[in-house]
């Protein structure tokens, strides 16, 4: 299942609504990438969100 493993983001579900506004369900996966990232000096291979990889970078935790 696509959930990121630092932010906990999974999927959401909604619907698809068309111009005669017929509803129909549909599932909002996010954009989750396996990532290598050093963790206490050790390599680990985790699955993230790129959202949350933004923010990382942002807060200066990954290059």
């Amino acid at each position: 299942m696509a959930v990121c493993e630092i932010s906990g983001k999974g999927k959401m579900y909604g619907h698809n609504v068309s111009f005669s506004q017929h509803k129909t369900r549909k599932v909002f996966k996010p954009n989750i990438q396996k990532k290598t990232l050093i963790i206490d000096g050790k390599k680990v291979k985790v699955n993230v969100a790129t959202s949350t990889l933004r923010t990382l970078r942002k807060k200066g935790i990954v290059k």
